[in-house]
């Protein structure tokens, strides 16, 4: 993708130049200190050290409960699949290191059983990557991330996920025989779309779509994220609504703090107070399209206050 970026100053246009990290260390401060802007994530400690491994920083998901590493580099000169698969190799095998950490950094009370292993994944932020890295990620089951950020003459910076291409190869088949490989596709899974649909009916995949559709529909930066029991809507990287697929019915979360929005039908739940899957304090549940719009309206809603 080629892109200009100017400035308009009256008719004349000035061109924006893109500025180079000079250092490593500028991109880690930049998204350390935006770390739940950017990635939508509690940050736990910065160069967390075990076993001579360094992490850049280590933070928590909130959403999924689930420990993230991210690993900042001005280089590309670095494999995506070894160095990933050694740090959630690493977690995998010492959780209860994790959890201290956790605990001593955040003032927390973390579990063990708290924490989702499955969902663990790696983060890898830079300023460009190559092309053997972005292959490198194209596996539906891969749990590593790559995003690029770059900085310019204006002061603005741009973060960009690297978007994996539709594939339904795992790498499973590729790196069977790689000790850390099989302890991290033991444990962690990295789920799909599809996956939710299996436990599911026609009926209710169908009205699901029809959510989806009009989620989608509402801005064009929205993306949807599957996780272990929902289907995750994020906008601005930042769960908006999730929706849990049965067999008979719907469950749709919105992620919004109760009294923010208006519901005149009453037929959104409190879940204020009480434990759920899912973000947010309004449960829907719906098993037909009789309801459809005025879910629309309030889902409308929920995306007018992220805005």
């Amino acid at each position: 993708m080629i892109m200009f970026l100017y400035n308009i100053n009256q008719d004349e246009l000035e061109e924006i130049k893109e500025v180079p990290f000079k250092k490593e260390i500028e991109i880690h401060k930049l998204c350390e200190s935006n770390l739940e802007k950017i990635f939508a994530l509690k940050f736990v400690k910065r160069e967390f050290s075990f076993n001579n491994f360094r992490f850049d920083t280590l933070a928590f998901d909130e959403s999924s409960k689930a420990f993230v590493i991210i690993e900042y580099k001005n280089t590309s000169s670095f494999s995506v699949i070894d160095q990933g698969y050694a740090y959630l190799s690493l977690l995998l095998n010492n959780k209860a290191e994790f959890i201290l950490e956790y605990n001593e950094s955040c003032n927390g009370s973390l579990k063990r059983d708290d924490v989702d292993w499955s969902q663990s994944r790696v983060i890898f932020v830079s300023p460009s990557f190559n092309n053997y890295q972005k292959e490198s990620i194209n596996f539906k089951d891969l749990p590593f991330e790559l995003w690029e950020v770059k900085k310019f003459s204006n002061n603005i910076v741009y973060f960009n996920a690297i978007k994996q291409s539709k594939t339904s190869e795992s790498i499973k088949t590729i790196v069977s025989s790689n000790e850390q490989a099989e302890v991290v596709n033991k444990e962690v899974m990295v789920y799909t779309e599809e996956d939710h649909f299996k436990n599911s009916s026609e009926e209710m995949i169908d009205l699901y779509s029809r959510i989806k559709e009009f989620i989608l529909s509402l801005n064009d930066g929205i993306t949807i994220k599957a996780k272990k029991y929902e289907m995750g809507f994020l906008y601005k990287n930042k769960i908006m609504v999730d929706i849990h697929l049965q067999k008979k019915a719907l469950k749709i979360w919105l992620n919004t703090k109760k009294g923010t929005i208006n519901d005149s039908k009453n037929i959104a739940k409190d879940m204020s107070n009480t434990g759920h899957w899912g973000n947010g304090d309004y449960e829907i549940q719906i098993s037909d399209d009789e309801e459809l719009e005025y879910i629309f309206s309030l889902i409308k809603q929920v995306y007018r206050l992220r805005m």
